[in-house]
């Protein structure tokens, strides 16, 4: 399944809605994207599902490139 996560850079600084950053990972669930971005220090805000008519609207952005971590 395709996640669309929502974090800040920094976990030090307070969430700014103006700096949060988006990007897309596949996973089994929830707590698998959790684990896979662990080693990454990013202060997650928002984990959302994508399927069905979503996906494809997100699919649509030029900025939409699935991460792919093996682990």
């Amino acid at each position: 399944m395709i996640f669309k996560v929502f974090y800040q850079e920094t976990i030090d600084e307070v969430p700014v809605r103006e700096k949060t950053k988006t990007l897309y990972i596949e996973a089994e669930s929830e707590r698998d994207v959790r684990r896979k971005l662990q080693d990454r220090h990013i202060n997650i805000e928002y984990i959302q599902p994508l399927e069905g008519a979503h996906l494809a609207y997100e699919q649509q952005n030029p900025d939409f490139h699935v991460l792919e971590i093996e682990q």
